[in-house]
């Protein structure tokens, strides 16, 4: 193991030397550019503690040498905003910042990982497996050791403020196939699909647990120890007034979410319901590779399915509220993700709308369950013909247009669910035993005792029976 302590004095020389330097970052950097004395003794000692063979991230090549860059070790440590603080006048623990910075040198780079911030709330420090990803809520003291130097963490000014994080539900999982983006990640990444299509995998479970509603306020990378990439700006907030104790006022700048929140009570109840979820994914997942066609295509349409309800929610801001000229497409998402699950390889194009109805409401255990089922799709596929054909839906007041497209979403969030629970994962195609049911043969064994079963020993938030 290599001797640190050359470096870690030679920081702490810097940061002395900082007092006398103007308080503006530019000017800060020009002296780390101008190689001044204290600032080169930092360049040589990372040369001497964390060489290029095992820290690549940390050098560039500067006039055809390799150096350790400056901008690295400035910028993405924290020592430039520590330097700024200090020259400012502030008072910093100067001790810890230098221990930070030898961690960042030296301690080998991090995997980088993909998270998402989601709009719900769970209790402080939870913490769930869903496959290869993770929700997890922090604690504001757990997030700011995440960045690359804790120590500034309530002294940098516009900074992130961590503590609107408290009980933030986290998705998360390493990404093995990509290097860390030094630029930071935008919604809107060109590079690849959009991110509630990109970890379906992971929400599908969550958007099935409860009709509540839930979707992607963020994306990002993070480099544990090294970069946190959230920007503060991507962070929905809303301002809450409180009564204080001097009979006035107070207003608090609190994270906006959802009605999805989850209780400590809920937790296990959750995992199970997740951990089910998952394998269910994952075994209908696995005919991608196999050699037979059915098994293909099952997977390719569970994706689909799950990739338009996923976009149909994240364009649904609030519960009730979508912007009125994306009504329709909503509407057409929601059929789309119908169709994907209902049709059969088999089915021929005649009385496709009213295959899909039936079975559709096959997956319902009550007469009267079902018989509302078929009532609403038939609206739906009707409403999805008129939208593709180029005709006018029929004249609604706002309001009861949303409360279509909101039943509509918690009809194709039972129909994922319970298709999810009753599919095979052989070769066997599911839509032949829901057309049994339909015509009240094989009800009882092939589709009622197994949704029965799983909705006793692993139930949804909103458990029905029906």
């Amino acid at each position: 193991m290599k001797d640190t302590s050359r470096l870690r004095q030679a920081v702490l020389t810097w940061l002395e030397h900082a007092q006398d330097l103007p308080s503006i970052p530019q000017a800060i950097t020009d002296v780390a550019l101008a190689a001044e004395p204290e600032f080169d003794a930092v360049i040589n000692a990372v040369v001497d503690a964390a060489p290029r063979s095992q820290h690549r991230d940390l050098y560039g090549k500067s006039d055809g040498d390799w150096l350790p860059n400056w901008s690295t070790l400035l910028g993405r440590s924290g020592l430039g905003e520590a330097s700024r603080l200090v020259a400012q006048g502030a008072t910093v623990p100067v001790e810890e910042i230098a221990d930070s910075f030898v961690t960042f040198c030296t301690a080998p780079a991090p995997a980088v990982e993909n998270w998402l911030l989601l709009n719900g709330d769970l209790p402080q420090r939870a913490r769930l497996e869903l496959g290869r990803y993770t929700l997890q809520a922090f604690d504001p003291e757990e997030l700011s050791q995440l960045g690359p130097m804790p120590a500034l963490h309530g002294i940098t000014p516009g900074g992130l403020d961590y503590q609107l994080l408290a009980g933030a539900p986290f998705l998360h999982a390493v990404n093995p196939d990509r290097a860390a983006d030094r630029r930071g990640r935008r919604w809107f990444d060109l590079t690849g699909p959009r991110p509630e299509a990109q970890h379906w995998r992971a929400l599908l479970p969550l958007i099935l647990w409860s009709d509540d509603l839930l979707h992607v306020d963020a994306v990002f990378d993070v480099e544990r120890g090294r970069a946190f990439g959230l920007n503060q700006n991507h962070v929905p907030t809303t301002l809450q007034v409180y009564e204080n104790d001097y009979g006035g006022q107070d207003e608090v700048e609190e994270r906006e979410y959802t009605n999805f929140r989850i209780t400590s009570a809920e937790l296990p109840r959750l995992q199970a319901f997740c951990t089910a979820i998952t394998a269910k994914i994952d075994a209908v997942m696995d005919g991608v590779t196999s050699g037979r066609s059915l098994p293909k295509k099952r997977a390719r349409r569970l994706e689909r399915a799950a990739r338009h309800l996923l976009q149909a929610h994240q364009r649904t801001h609030r519960d009730y509220g979508v912007w009125e000229q994306e009504a329709d497409e909503l509407h057409l998402d929601y059929v789309i993700a119908l169709e994907a699950l209902m049709a059969s390889p088999k089915d021929k194009h005649e009385g496709i709308s009213e295959r899909i109805r039936t079975r559709a409401a096959a997956l319902f255990l009550t007469p009267s369950a079902r018989e509302s089922v078929e009532g609403r799709v038939r609206e739906a596929y009707k409403a999805r013909s008129r939208y593709v054909h180029g005709d006018l839906l029929k004249d609604q007041e706002e309001r009861e247009k949303l409360a279509d497209l909101h039943n509509l979403r918690l009809l194709v969030r039972q129909v994922v669910l319970r298709w999810l629970v009753l599919t095979p994962h052989d070769a066997e195609d599911l839509a032949p035993r829901l057309d049994a049911a339909a015509d009240g043969t094989s009800r009882d064994v092939a589709i009622d005792e197994p949704l029965r079963a799983f909705f006793q020993e692993t139930p949804p938030q909103d458990a029905i029976g029906a």
